[in-house]
């Protein structure tokens, strides 16, 4: 299989459209039409001989390749950017105003604050972490320089660049049994809160009863109360802990929607730092928390 030179313009048109989600949200974002970045994406196959992407008429979806592709992708941006920088009188930023979704704190936070701070020890952040849509305001009051965000994914356009989409799945006590015949015992966080929504939207769309057993005030109460046999809620794969089991679909419940991680904050100033956040958050979703 003969193989080419793997242009820079090649990656940063595959990493737009693996970020985006389509060719036509792609062009905007590198300022191409909409074929030069489709023809810059096969040129990319053709170099590396493989394929980076699933086309149908519906969906455009990462092959298992095109996953890894896109982590190591991202780094060489970083480090490309890094080189160019090297050249240009560098912004100086000293601290970084970071919002982090609660809901990714317990698996991914520790991680990306060890390994952020090995690269720019200098650098002082001031780290809020909370619901999603807090973190929004905050972002919109200029409270805050970026923001690390889980959401339900929509159809609708929102702010910001999605970096990662994980399936929803219902979750409960390892000796937690349904019982078909009573209401759900539901647990879940206080509204606003997009895993609740999602649940109950779920139960309504099978017209599934359910009643409300604990709402807690952070992610950490929703899984003790799962744990402790309360009832059952909504998480991705990689919150599983110990005592915890995937709802099988033979227990009748219906299937939940996906929810996505985005990054909001577009400042040319501060880029040269959140995209090294977001190569290190990307790597680590990728190698997966999950206990199963």
């Amino acid at each position: 299989m003969q193989t080419g030179d793997v242009e820079i313009d090649l990656l940063r048109a595959f990493i737009a459209v693996a970020e985006t989600g389509s060719f036509t949200a792609a062009a905007e974002v590198i300022s191409r039409s909409q074929s030069a970045v489709s023809q810059k994406v096969i040129r990319l196959e053709e170099a590396l001989g493989v394929r980076v992407f699933e086309r149908t008429s519906r969906a455009l979806t990462l092959t298992p390749t095109g996953e890894r592709l896109l982590v190591g992708a991202r780094k060489m941006m970083v480090h490309f950017e890094d080189f160019v920088r090297e050249f240009r009188e560098p912004a100086t930023v000293n601290v970084l105003r970071l919002g982090f979704s609660e809901n990714l704190v317990p698996t991914q936070l520790p991680k990306l604050l060890s390994r952020f701070t090995q690269l720019y020890p200098d650098i002082q952040l001031e780290l809020t972490t909370g619901l999603s849509s807090d973190l929004l305001a905050d972002y919109e009051a200029g409270r805050l320089d970026v923001v690390i965000a889980k959401r339900k994914t929509s159809t609708t356009a929102q702010r910001g660049r999605i970096i990662w989409r994980e399936p929803l799945v219902w979750i409960a006590a390892k000796d937690y049994e349904i019982e078909a015949s009573r209401p759900v015992r539901l647990v879940m966080m206080r509204p606003p809160c997009a895993y609740r929504a999602i649940m109950i939207e779920a139960l309504a769309s099978v017209r599934r009863e359910w009643t409300s057993a604990c709402v807690a005030s952070s992610l950490i109460g929703v899984q003790a109360a799962v744990v402790g046999g309360l009832g059952i809620t909504a998480l991705g794969t990689s919150f599983l802990q110990e005592g915890m089991r995937i709802v099988e679909p033979s227990e009748k419940l219906p299937t939940l929607s996906t929810t996505e991680v985005a990054v909001i904050g577009d400042e040319i100033s501060i880029q040269h730092l959140v995209q090294p956040l977001v190569s290190l958050l990307t790597e680590g979703l990728m190698s997966g928390t999950s206990l199963t």
